[in-house]
């Protein structure tokens, strides 16, 4: 029981971080002041990256079908900043 109590505590900690220390896509692109091809080139590479962290926090999670592709969507959306 502790240790899965301590899991859950480590796995929150660790997911709250990271979601904490990245900004939305979107966010970031405004911060660097990016526009025309650079603006175009960063948002689909953070769009891909963000697609799989959310993928690998699925799997994770251990979600297939509609729970898993809802899952991505969102995270994924959440993470661009839309």
């Amino acid at each position: 029981m502790i240790r899965l109590f301590a899991i859950a505590i480590v796995s929150t900690c660790i997911a709250g971080g990271a979601m904490a220390a990245d900004a939305t896509c979107k966010a970031q692109a405004a911060d660097k002041k990016l526009a025309g091809a650079a603006l175009t080139s960063f948002t689909k590479k953070c769009e891909k990256d963000a697609a799989s962290a959310c993928d690998t926090q699925a799997a994770a999670k251990k979600l297939a079908g509609a729970a898993k592709t809802s899952f991505v969507k969102k995270c994924t959306s959440d993470a661009v900043g839309n």
